[in-house]
């Protein structure tokens, strides 16, 4: 890696590096100190090709999550199992793992801008803006930026579009799965709710078992199988289809309660 060296996005991957290690370093404490964070599956992501793979999970709050698994990641592939203890994994990160973010979002702060340097790959969002419902095109540029970073190396992607679980999933993820026929992976998280903010900033709650569980790989028929298969398939491997709505915890439900309230305060 030369020191000028820059990826698909034009970011530098030197610059990229450092603010992985800073930001892992400022981070760490939040899963292997504050709370606990419990994992499974780190065989899985050192079995999967560098590039072409898409990760798939459901989302609890902006940034904790994503974080949280660019952790994991790393430490897997420096072959911890399922654990981050030591943070020296990140010293040589994965440099060609992305995320997808809502563009407003990402323009929110200096910290935001600093994280999608380190790896967001922004999007407009279709369905809400500034707050509001909105109904508009899916810009093909996005589409293709989400290709490129796939093409490049590993994305991660939550297809709700929102903190709020049970949500439908945009079929949007699927027309990128048909189009680019990545190695999709399943992620279901748990715990991070209860421990963040909805920005996944601020620490709401020490002592709190936050879990990942990365799956197998979902066998899918890039040709023939109907977007409408393959949003179901991925509802069923994130725990996000209707029918898991009979066993959610009564924690998850206090939570998702109390998130909907300050929502409402906040557009109020």
């Amino acid at each position: 890696m030369g020191l000028f060296d820059k990826n698909p996005f034009g970011h530098n991957v030197y610059i990229k590096k450092w603010l992985i290690r800073i930001l892992a370093l400022l981070s760490h404490q939040r899963y292997k100190g504050f709370n606990t964070l419990e994992i499974e599956g780190s065989d899985i992501i050192r079995s999967l090709p560098d590039r072409n793979v898409l990760f798939v999970s459901n989302h609890q709050t902006y940034f904790a999550d994503v974080v949280a698994m660019f952790h994991v990641f790393n430490a897997s592939l420096s072959g911890r199992e399922d654990s981050i203890k030591n943070l020296g994994y990140i010293w040589q990160p994965k440099l060609n793992m992305y995320y997808v973010a809502a563009a407003e979002t990402m323009r929110k702060s200096l910290l935001t801008k600093i994280m999608a340097y380190a790896g967001s790959v922004s999007v407009e969002r279709t369905w809400r803006s500034e707050g509001k419902d909105v109904k508009r095109q899916v810009k093909m540029s996005d589409i293709s930026s989400i290709g490129l970073a796939l093409n490049d190396g590993w994305v991660i992607t939550f297809p709700q579009g929102t903190t709020t679980p049970w949500k439908p999933l945009r079929k949007g993820t699927a027309h990128i799965i048909k189009k680019y026929k990545p190695v999709v992976v399943p992620v279901v998280i748990d715990g991070f709710r209860r421990s963040f903010d909805k920005k996944g900033l601020r620490v709401k709650k020490k002592g709190i078992l936050q879990s990942m569980v990365i799956k197998e790989p979902l066998q899918i028929d890039y040709e023939n199988e109907s977007s409408e298969s393959i949003i179901e398939k991925l509802e069923y491997a994130i725990e996000q289809h209707p029918s898991f709505l009979k066993v959610i915890s009564k924690k998850d439900l206090m939570a998702v309660e109390e998130e909907n309230k300050q929502r409402k305060w906040r557009n109020s």
